[in-house]
């Protein structure tokens, strides 16, 4: 548009593109501004670079389906052999976990607390402190989805870790064998081989062990059932437990099945204990030695033996 023909609106002074629309109503010509352009041309220039540079276009024509870049980074296998490829985030997380000076300490961190006696452990600062705040990491990303963020379980579902009543042992060995090998539970229902009153008077008798109210003459009649009806094989003569196969100790108060704590009644609590007995159950937890290092495997367990503590 040449100069003489440049025409601006009467009331702004802006100019227009010369279009107008009911008598008054004025199209400005208002251009971006020359910074907005420049910054606008630069994306173009940028996303140049950036398909050359990294992995970028997926097509069959490349070798391995997509454009691998020309940027490169190197890193160590596991057998410690050094390995050059293009660019892609897998191999900049290795190299990271190799280089950074934050992992390195960490990793440092996590073998001396892995080497290092419980008791020593607890007793010093800096790594008690560690260990709580690397276990926790390793305990919410692995165990909280079943054992809960602070580790109390769900009754009848995922045992409570923090109190210490552990069915396949509790010291640091068993701890770890547990967490590295994983478990399987299994209780057998008796639905079929104890009568409806055999159950009231058993599941009495199993709630008196851990000296809560019960049910006298029902708990005496159901000490008889638990020895010689299959309970006392599992749960021992003096109930308990086995370490061996999991069994529950009954008289610790502790219960994993069984909603006993949370029950109001005498008669609640013996319904929830003979609905246990009654069904049975079976449960797995899976073993995660595949999927943790040995030091973050003893870490871990020293993480949940804190929280017991």
């Amino acid at each position: 548009m040449s100069d003489d023909k440049i025409i601006k609106d009467p009331i702004t002074g802006v100019e227009t593109t010369g279009h107008v629309w009911d008598d008054d109503l004025r199209e400005f010509n208002n251009p971006l501004p020359s910074w907005w352009l420049w910054a606008f041309y630069a994306t173009f220039v940028f996303s140049i670079v950036y398909w050359v540079w990294f992995p970028s276009w997926p097509s069959n024509l490349f070798d391995k389906g997509f454009s691998v870049g020309i940027k490169e980074i190197t890193y160590k296998s596991d057998a410690g052999k050094e390995i050059t490829t293009h660019w892609n985030t897998r191999a900049l997380l290795a190299h990271e976990m190799q280089n950074d000076e934050l992992e390195l300490k960490r990793q440092s961190m996590v073998k001396k607390v892995a080497a290092t006696s419980f008791e020593k452990m607890a007793a010093d600062k800096d790594m008690s402190q560690f260990t709580r705040a690397y276990g926790k990491t390793i305990f919410g990303d692995y165990c909280a989805p079943c054992h809960q963020a602070g580790g109390e379980g769900i009754v009848g579902f995922y045992p409570n870790l923090v109190d210490d009543g552990w069915l396949w042992g509790s010291d640091l060995a068993d701890m770890e064998t547990t967490i590295r090998k994983g478990r399987k539970g299994n209780m057998p229902a008796h639905k079929d081989s104890l009568t409806s009153v055999e159950l009231t008077q058993v599941s009495n008798y199993i709630l008196s062990l851990s000296e809560t109210p019960a049910n006298a003459d029902a708990a005496t009649a159901g000490k008889d059932i638990f020895a010689t009806k299959g309970c006392a094989g599992c749960h021992m003569p003096d109930a308990t437990g086995m370490k061996a196969l999991g069994s529950a100790n009954l008289t610790d108060k502790v219960w994993t099945q069984a909603d006993v704590h949370g029950a109001k009644t005498p008669e609640e609590k013996v319904e929830a204990i003979r609905a246990v007995v009654s069904s049975g159950f079976q449960r797995e937890m899976p073993a995660w030695e595949s999927r943790l290092s040995d030091d973050e495997i003893k870490v871990l367990v020293a993480y949940i033996k804190l929280l017991a503590e």
